[in-house]
Order: structure tokens, then sequence, then C-alpha cells
């Protein structure tokens, strides 16, 4: 309760023993100047408020970090008995509430409250009221102490003329609805010492959890107390200025110093009210690190309280998600409009400033000026010769008429001391120009946004980089290979810049076969990525060598061990070979694929060898081998998409085996019916990578093998079973081109091996794809052959006739194939 401020505490319901029943009227707050002061874990004092000094008699300089007991007079709330104070001595008694009991030794573990009287130099003896709290939590903070000048609430009764005051006692009321509850609650976080948005919130719940402060006037009137800090509100101050307006103009005189003391006042409340404004828009901003919901947010937040329009210019490199903007801007540097806002009426800024338009700005002109020394430009009135000079770089749009009169202020927004773009503020004619106090506002209120904007735009461009490098680090495979059609899908992580070491591969093999890999590198972030990268070129390599899937395993592992000792990652490799109708799998600590039946639509995990994981050393590797019919399907996947935080991973499994037996039309379907059933579980923060393979296999009738001896003469017969093959599967058209293909590879396999015949495969899939595999293991090469050259052309000839080609090495020799595109039918 203030001097000044109604002091009326009508009685609340009664809440002592033997209190009198009946419904009562609700108390009025009490608002009171507080001494605000905080007490470390130490015992002592981190915070010392100016109504501490006022009260007490101490500078905040002498008094923070001295002990608390030499100072303040909270009787019971910190251990050890007090020194005598040099502000002086002071003698207390308990004011506890009815169910509170003293707090002895050791320290305080729950709200107290008291009176006391002290002398403090240069004052009359002075009693003080005084609420103390303990807090706890992960901050230094241990102890909250409020006090009160009593002597201010004396010469008034509380409940009106002709009460008499029986007491003034400090109290609290715990859990009691006071109209005054919701103003503390507000409040009170305003007195508090500065501190981070959470330690603010974590004091002021357990101040109102423990018990509003009240003072108890009687036994049965109690009224809340929320603090003052002496300054009248706006209404308040609005009448005053009205009052003190009307005297000035009847020439009365105005009272004696009333003038300076309101001139301190308004100042101090446009200060606050600026303070305030600032709060509020930094509440607003920044929500979220989406660059474009950013530039919006920053836009609403200061029309129409601060202005009337609001258009912000970002710089092209800014909008365009690329690096930091080097150099000063200058007159050919493109500002890109990303956003208005306004009061006019709808459409009318729309058709002559369209968002999204890119301009540079002449040298004459303010907004160059701001963007170029990084300061506020004010231009209290836009003169007509000044709307036409800003209007001339606007073709066949005239836009003065919307800007000409009014009040512009020009913020430019820097983050790390560089322009990033620019906010032009317009107020309307009859609204206040914008003055230096605005200058000084729009500066802070850019300077916040350029943070938040910066922060939005390196957070949008470190995920363009992130999903980048990952983009770049997954395979692009094609739909279709020999025998299988195959789809996948990736999903990057939550954490860590959404790049992690999961991925998917598909290796084209010797003999129609295609190898399928899936791996997870354990970790997350770029590092792991890297490391996936490694290990995926050295599959892909290894794979291109035909080897076993266990010696496949067994070569990544030892080259995961020369890496380095943190290289650790699952892998499942498996080799179908769709003319055999086989699976030859091997497992390195991976989770197992599942196989989804054709014949009757089950699904079944594979039981597989676990393994060790990669990188472990010293652990075999065993392969094993399935049988599959045509239309069967191959499901792999990493455990992101079926591990879950407290969740058994067999839930996961079984949820993957009953979404993979689901029909679906294609197997883009099939993966996205896989990934919503499990993906919708929540939890899910580690990347995943699935692959999918429809096992068409490839009929034996599509399959024609010739085994050649050691002969020159064996070449023209190789032409002839590959014309009347083709015939026969009606590829006539293809005949002249197969026919020289085969004939060069043929006679350079039959020239350069040594003792087992030459055998010579062609299989009729989505393409027609001719193999020819001999017992010598050098690889041949393109030659470059000169005019008189009898040798060097066949390979020259392979390249330019056919539709791929290629060389593998195999266990016995190497493998030289050749593709030709199917005619169309």
């Amino acid at each position: 309760m203030d001097r000044g401020t109604d002091r009326t505490a009508p009685p609340s319901r009664p809440t002592g023993p033997g209190a009198e029943a009946g419904p009562v009227p609700g108390p009025v707050t009490g608002r009171i100047p507080l001494a605000v002061v905080v007490v470390d874990r130490e015992g002592l004092v981190s915070h010392w408020s100016s109504g501490a000094r006022r009260l007490f008699g101490a500078s905040r300089e002498s008094a923070v970090g001295l002990p608390a007991t030499d100072l303040l007079p909270v009787s019971g709330a910190l251990p050890g008995a007090a020194e005598p104070s040099p502000y002086g001595a002071y003698d207390t008694y308990d004011g506890l509430g009815p169910d509170l009991e003293s707090s002895l030794g050791g320290g305080l573990s729950y709200p107290a409250a008291g009176s006391a009287r002290l002398d403090v130099p240069g004052r009359d003896r002075a009693e003080v009221l005084w609420w103390a709290y303990p807090l706890v939590g992960p901050g230094a903070e241990r102890l909250l102490v409020l006090a009160a000048d009593a002597a201010g609430l004396r010469p008034e009764t509380p409940g009106g003329p002709g009460r008499t005051v029986e007491r003034i006692t400090p109290g609290f009321a715990l859990h009691t609805d006071f109209p005054g509850s919701g103003e503390l609650a507000r409040r009170l976080p305003e007195i508090l010492p500065s501190m981070s948005v959470d330690e603010s919130a974590r004091i002021v719940a357990q101040v109102l959890e423990l018990g509003y402060p009240v003072l108890e006037f009687s036994q049965n009137d109690r009224v809340p107390v929320t603090p003052d800090w002496g300054v009248p509100r706006r209404a308040e101050r609005k009448a005053r200025r009205e009052l003190l307006a009307r005297a000035a103009a009847a020439g009365e005189p105005l009272p004696a110093g009333r003038a300076e003391d309101d001139r301190e006042d308004l100042e101090h409340a446009a200060v606050r009210e600026r303070l305030e404004f600032l709060n509020e828009v930094s509440g607003r901003i920044g929500t979220s690190l989406d660059l474009s919901r950013t530039i919006v947010e920053v836009s609403r937040a200061v029309v129409p309280r601060f202005t009337d329009v609001a258009g912000t210019y970002l710089r092209e490199q800014v909008v365009a998600g690329e690096g930091f903007p080097e150099g000063v801007p200058d007159t050919t540097t493109l500002w890109h409009r990303v956003a208005l806002e306004h009061t006019d009426e709808p459409g009318r800024w729309d058709d002559v400033v369209p968002v999204g338009e890119a301009m540079p700005f002449p040298a004459h002109t303010p907004f160059f000026q701001c963007m170029t020394t990084g300061e506020p430009v004010l231009v209290p009135r836009i003169s007509e010769q000044m709307g036409h000079a800003i209007a001339s770089q606007f073709e066949k749009r005239d836009i003065r008429p919307l800007i000409t009169g009014r009040s512009m202020l020009v913020v430019p927004l820097k983050a790390r001391s560089v322009v990033l773009g620019f906010m032009i503020l317009l107020r309307h004619p009859e609204r206040a120009e914008f003055n230096d106090m605005d200058r000084v506002t729009g500066a802070e209120l850019a300077a916040r946004a350029g943070l938040v904007l910066d922060n939005a735009r390196m957070y949008t461009y470190q995920e363009s980089v992130a999903e980048t490098l990952q983009d770049s680090m997954l395979p692009h495979i094609p739909a279709r290979r020999a025998g299988c059609d195959i789809a996948t899908r990736y999903l990057p992580g939550v954490l860590l810049g959404r790049v992690g070491g999961d991925w998917f591969d598909s290796v084209k093999l010797p003999g129609a076969r295609t190898a399928f890999v899936v791996g997870d590198v354990m970790g997350h972030g770029l590092n792991s990525a890297a490391m996936m990268g490694q290990l995926r070129t050295a599959v892909q390599t290894m794979a291109a060598l035909d080897l076993p899937p266990a010696q496949l395993l067994r070569n990544l592992d030892d080259l995961a061990q020369r890496l380095g000792d943190t290289y650790l990652a699952t892998c499942l490799y498996a080799v179908y070979d769709p003319i055999g109708g086989e699976l030859h799998l091997a497992n390195a600590g991976h989770i197992p694929p599942v196989v989804v039946r054709a014949e009757d639509g089950r699904s079944e995990l594979l039981d597989l060898p676990t393994g060790a994981p990669i990188g472990v050393g010293g652990v075999p590797f065993e392969a094993v081998r399935v049988r599959v019919e045509p239309g069967d399907r191959l499901v792999m996947c990493t455990d992101g998409l079926v591990e879950m935080r407290g969740e058994d991973i067999g839930v996961g499994l079984a949820t993957l085996c009953e979404s993979a037996a689901h029909p679906a039309a294609s197997m883009d379907h099939a993966c996205d019916t896989i990934i919503r059933a499990l993906n919708t579980r929540g939890g899910r923060k580690d990347d995943v990578a699935l692959l999918m393979a429809r096992l068409n296999g490839i009929e034996p009738g599509d399959v024609a093998r010739w085994r050649l001896p050691l002969d020159p003469a064996e070449v023209p017969r190789a032409r002839a079973v590959v014309r009347e093959q083709l015939h026969v599967w009606g590829l006539a058209a293809l005949t002249d081109t197969a026919e020289l293909l085969v004939g060069e590879l043929v006679t350079n396999a039959v020239r350069h091996s040594r003792t087992h015949p030459v055998e010579l495969r062609l299989v009729r899939g989505d393409t027609l794809l001719c193999e020819v595999d001999d017992d010598h293991h050098d690889l041949p090469t393109l030659l470059s052959a000169g005019p008189s050259d009898e040798t060097g052309r066949g390979l020259r000839v392979v390249s330019t006739l056919a539709r791929e080609w290629g060389t593998s090495r195999t266990a016995a020799g190497k493998t030289v194939w050749f593709e030709l595109t199917l005619p169309r039918r």
C-alpha cells in the first residue's frame, strides 16, 4: 500500500481459528514500494535493489558480497548469529502466519515473515516488515527477501474512517485467490535481478507456490501485496497531464515542485514503455528458425504499435541462402523486398511495391545511406522533392501518394557488423513524427531483428549444406535392374544438422546379378557422414570385384580397422541372382532383412548369423543362401526405422513385417506404407535408410549360354549362334550390331584366354545383355589406335555402339559385357 493510493481494505474471509463465518467482500490490492534482496548459497548478498538502498541505508556497492546476516533483520532465516551491522543495530520478533512455525537452526526451509525495528544512519528508528522465501533449483540463489517500511502504513487506517489499526503484520496467503495475485504474478519478475527467463520464472513460480505476501491489519483483515515503483500508472499520468494543461491554459500557477516531478515521471514512463515494447517485440520474433516466417514476424511486430508501414529488404545472398555477404553494398547491390506490412486499405501497396521484387538503390537515397553506414536514417517528413527522388527509381509506378508527407525511419538489419538488409518504417501524416528516441528504439529493434534473421539465415544455410552433403553421399539407384525393381527412401535425423551415417546402395554384378547393401555408421553428424562416404565407396569397389558376401565384409572390417579405432558400422550385404532364383547374404551386426513371399503374402525376418559390427575385428562372417521366387520382395533398412526410445526393438520389427506385407500398387507405395506405419509412432531421432527390391527373376527361356573352345575359328560360330538366338527372341533388328560387338569380344577372349573355354551368355530383360568370360585376369582398356595400327579398335567400336559396357574381375578371370537397347514394340 503506497502513499497516494487507496488504502481501503475490506475484510477478507476469516482464516484464523474461531473466525466468524459468512461472505465478506474481497480485499483490494496493496501496492507498496518494496526492497528486494537475493542471498546466494554462501549466505552473501547477490542482489540489492534501489528500494533496499532507501530502506536500509546501504548502497548496492557496499552491500553486494557481504554476509546477509550483517544487513538483514530476517529472524531465523539464515544460520549463524549476526555481527553488529555498520548500518545500525536491530531487534526482531516473529510475524509468521498462523500455520507456520519459526525456522530454527541451519536455514530456512519454508516461507517466513516478520517485523524488525532497526537504526539506520540519517533516519529515525524504522520499523521494517519482511517476507523471506527459500529458493531451490539449479541456480545460485538461495533466499529471496522482500521488505517494506511500515511507517508509511500507520498514518491512515486500512478500513477507512472510524476503524482502529490493531496491528500491521506481514504474512502469507497460501492457496488463496486474492484479486491481487494475478498482478503480483505479472509484476514480480520486473523487480527481480537481471537473470535469464528460466531463472526468473523459477523464482516467481516458487514465490507464488509458497504463498502470496499479505499485510494483516487484524485477525480477519488481510490485503495482498504487489510491488510499486512510485511511477504513476498510464491513466493517472494522462489525467495529470490534462490537469496541468488546463492549469497552464488558464494561467494558474503550477504546484511547486510538481512540474519537475511530472517531467521525471513522464521520462521514466516513456523509457519504460519503450523497454516494454522492445521486450514484447523480442518475445514475438524468433519463434522459429524458418527464414520466411521470421521475416513476417519482424514486420508484424512493429505494425501498428510503432509504425504504420514496414517494408523489409534483404540482400540477394541472404535470400538465396548463400554464404555470408561480403563487402560494403553499393549502387549495384540487389535488395529483395521480402515483406510489407501496413495499416492502409487492403491492396493499396501490393501493385506498386510487390513483395518479391529485387532492385538496387541510388546513392542519393536515405536507403543507400543506411545500408552503407549501418546507422539509422531519420526523415521527419518526406518532402515533395524527396518523394519525387525516391519515386524516380520505380519505373511506370508512382509511389509519391504513398510516401509524401509521411515520417520515415530507415533502420539497418545487421549481424556481425555486416548489413543483411534494412527496414523502411513510415508513419501516417496525422501521426507523431519519428523523433530521436524513436531512432534509438528503432536501432535497438533492428539489432534484435538482425540477430534473429541471421540465426534463421545461418540455420537455413546449414540445413542446405547438410542436405547437399547427404544427397551427394547417397547414390541415385535406377528403379530397374536385371530381374528386379528397386525403391529407396532416406529420412534425415532430427539432430545434429540432419546429417547421419545411414546409407543404401545397389551394384550391378556379372551374370545379371545385383548386389544390395544397407549400412549404418554408429553416431551422428559430419564425422559419421564422412565415415559413411568412405565405407560406401569401399563397398562399391569391392562389390565390383565380385567378392562373395562374407569375404567382402571381412575386407571391409580390415579396412575400417586401418582407418581408425572409431570406425564402427553395421552392414548387411546381399547378392541377388535372378537366373538361379537365389539370395546370397552376409550380416555384420545389422538388423535382419524381411522377405515378403509372393505366393501367400507372408512376411518373415530372415534368420541370419548376426556377426559383429564392422571395425570390431577378429570375428568371422558367415554367409547363407536363401531361395526366392519371382515376385518376392526383399526389405532392408537401418535401425532408425524400427527402434524407438523406451520401446523394445521387437515391436518395431513386428510392425516392419506387418507393413511390408501390405499390398501396394507400386514399389514406391510399398515404401511409403512402411514409412507411415513406423514413422508415425513418434520419438524418432535417428536417420533412416530403406531399400526394397521386388525380385522378378529371369525366365530360363530368356537366357542363352555357349562354351567356345580356344580356337579363332569359333568367332564366326559365335556370331552365328547370336544371330539365330536373336531371331528366336524376335530381336532381328539388333542382329547386325550384336554380331559385330560379340565378334570383337570373343576375338579378344580367344586371343588372351589361357586354358579354360570362353563362355558367351545372352540375357533378354529390359535390355539385351551380352557377357563374355575368360580366364585372363587383366582387364582390357580403351586404346588410341593410329592409322597404321592393326589392333586397338575393338573396344572403341564397342564403346561407340553399345548402350553401356564394362569389365569386372571374377574368381576365374574376368567378364567383359555390353548392353543394347531393345527395339520398341
